[in-house]
């Protein structure tokens, strides 16, 4: 459970990102509230420029006073209660507006009086982009966890003739007996996922709406996630298999390669074996002050132009990053792509995935979770590991 003490470094850490020129700020995003009250509830948490933070509850009360070290938690029928508790003169206001859908935003109007809205988004991605101790501490053995599962159980778990739903339900009540949290959570808008990706074969390429490097067909055009019904594993077959894994609300993310029933081709181990060369390189770039941007320019011109054909995709489908902040989401800030020109500063977290598409095979590469350290980024989901053979 948090601690008043975290609770108030945080707080701290937003208010002094908000600076000033503002008069509320509504918090409706359910992580970002968890993020400030240690509780995940139907309600709308209010900030006051003068510090005061209040958490209006509709659904559950008791579970939020329970739950959280916030003094100031109030049961809420509508948003009618918190204006007649705190008034409806808001000024200024900040406003989580990629959450906030149209309809929110109309009910908020009509209680409240906002001269001016604001984005928090942003802001608030940078606050919780830099971990405490405490999230630290949750996140290296969410990574010691995350490790184990991909390089000691999975390989127990495939057999000839599954199909990928079948292995993802496998996976799923593994992950949930080591203390997996149970969801895979993004900040990106309406995305969904169980555990994470999975595809045997070139299905690891097939078009995807994620914006990942790696491709899943899923269960149909209704649900492209959990994995295929009809595509068993064969001997020969690559499995790509990038799961997140969480705990107390916090991720980390690691991909790991299989061969199943026998070595893989030389081109595609000598592939796989450059992406580990490749993370490995911006691994020592992660250091407090580099810039983002640059260390995603330097590390795409050092390429040849073959390597870069299918690298971080497939044909017309690649992506323009090269890893991502992640925490509770597993898509934060920051990002190492163009245009990301804010200096990393220590205690970031950062997932790196350096990727790459093998027509006829599948997806190669690795993918694991660092920290940003003054000697570079220190692993805490293992390491880059080879082609597991199985």
């Amino acid at each position: 459970m948090l601690t008043k003490k975290e609770l108030k470094r945080r707080l701290d850490a937003l208010m002094s990102a908000l600076g000033s020129g503002w008069d509320t700020a509504f918090i409706i995003n359910r992580v970002n509230q968890y993020y400030l009250t240690g509780t995940m509830q139907d309600g709308l948490l209010v900030i006051k420029k003068d510090g005061k933070m209040s958490f209006f509850v509709r659904r559950s009360f008791e579970r939020a006073k329970a739950e959280s070290p916030l003094e100031n938690i109030h049961p809420m029928g509508s948003y009618r209660d918190v204006a007649g508790a705190l008034g409806g003169e808001c000024g200024t206001v900040y406003l989580d507006i990629e959450t906030v859908t149209v309809g929110v935003l109309n009910r908020l109007k009509k209680y409240f009086k906002m001269d001016e809205i604001l984005p928090i988004d942003n802001i608030l991605l940078q606050v919780r982009a830099v971990k405490s101790s405490y999230e630290l501490s949750i996140m290296q053995e969410t990574g010691r966890l995350h490790h184990e599962f991909l390089t000691k159980e999975v390989p127990k778990l495939l057999y000839e003739g599954m199909t990928e739903a079948d292995f993802t339900g496998a996976a799923y009540q593994k992950l949930l007996s080591m203390g997996h949290h149970g969801v895979a959570r993004f900040n990106m808008f309406q995305v969904e996922a169980v555990c994470g990706q999975v595809g045997f074969g070139t299905n690891s390429l097939y078009p995807t709406n994620f914006d990942g490097p790696g491709g899943m067909l899923g269960a149909s055009a209704a649900a492209p996630v959990i994995g295929n019904r009809n595509t068993t594993l064969k001997k020969g077959d690559l499995v790509f298999v990038d799961f997140a894994f969480g705990i107390d609300g916090y991720h980390t993310d690691k991909t790991a390669i299989y061969s199943f029933g026998a070595p893989p081709a030389k081109e595609v181990q000598a592939a796989h074996k450059k992406c580990m060369e490749i993370q490995n390189s911006i691994a020592k770039q992660l250091k407090p002050g580099n810039i983002p941007s640059e260390i995603y320019t330097n590390i795409m011109e050092s390429l040849d132009d073959d390597f870069k054909e299918n690298f971080m995709g497939f044909e017309d489908r690649r992506v323009s990053f090269l890893g991502h902040g992640i925490g509770l989401h597993i898509d934060e800030a920051p990002v190492i792509a163009k245009g990301f020109k804010a200096p990393l500063q220590e205690n970031m977290v950062i997932a790196i995935e350096p990727k790459k598409g093998m027509a006829g095979f599948g997806l190669v590469g690795a993918e694991d979770t660092y920290v940003v350290e003054k000697d570079g980024g220190r692993c805490i989901t293992g390491s880059p590991c080879d082609i597991i053979v199985v």
